[in-house]
């Protein structure tokens, strides 16, 4: 990995926590000159003061650096970083969740640990592999592993954690798989996987710090009835191919 790095980050109503992951990616662009950097925000239909608050932080800061993508309805995170990515430029793709529950200088880590090699082009954060620390309520646990242990019996995929926000891409891969990319709702992270295991690209699980947030936009009951369903429609279109 050379130091050309798009970080992408899908926005949703964020107006109450924003403001302090905004002051955290600012200084990690300040303190981290070495790395060619390209910020996207990509607002998901937010109805609230997200809209205002990114147009504020734009105006005092480096507009070659930071770009904006808003989108009138919310379609969803998977749409958010399509949108994303076909925008990128930068030879690397990060995405990232807003609310940094994996700091942002885990990418420096995994450099400076040498985790990232030549001939692997796709790496996900895992909260589920050796030397992760990983901080969150049981309840999340528990959904975790009986979400995982389903992915693992439905599609034959051997990931420990797909749904991790904090993912790596090679650009020409990122673009080629989102591109492709149907399932725009919390499940998207299932169909990349599929895609990428169909075209024969390696995926390599990376530790991450990782703590949990308060305020996600994840309703646990909602978000996952909503995810069953996504995950039948790819299984069905899975399963037909």
């Amino acid at each position: 990995m050379n130091n050309n790095l798009t970080i992408i980050f899908p926005l949703y109503n964020e107006e109450n926590r924003i403001n302090k992951s905004l002051d955290k990616i600012s200084k990690f662009v300040k303190f981290n000159i070495s790395l060619d950097l390209e910020i996207i925000f990509v607002n998901d239909g937010s109805n609230d003061r997200t809209d205002k608050i990114i147009h504020e932080f734009l105006e005092i800061n480096d507009k070659k650096i930071y770009k904006y993508f808003k989108e009138n309805k919310n379609m969803g995170k998977g749409y958010a970083l399509k949108i994303g990515v076909k925008n990128a430029e930068k030879d690397w793709i990060l995405t990232s969740d807003i609310d940094l529950s994996v700091p942002l200088e885990q990418i420096k880590l995994w450099k400076d640990k040498n985790k990232i090699e030549a001939d692997s082009k796709v790496y996900f954060g895992s909260r589920n592999v050796g030397d992760s620390k990983v901080v969150k309520k049981f309840y999340r646990f528990i959904l975790g592993t009986i979400f995982n242990n389903l992915i693992k019996f439905l599609f034959k995929i051997n990931i420990n954690d797909t749904q991790c926000g904090f993912k790596l891409y090679e650009k020409e891969i990122a673009k080629d798989i989102f591109e492709k990319l149907e399932t725009f709702g919390f499940a998207h992270d299932i169909e990349l996987v599929i895609i990428l295991n169909a075209q024969g690209i390696k995926i390599k699980e990376l530790p991450v710090n990782w703590t949990h947030i308060s305020g996600s936009k994840l309703n646990i009951f909602l978000d996952t009835f909503k995810m069953l369903i996504d995950i039948l429609k790819i299984y069905k279109n899975f399963k037909n191919k």
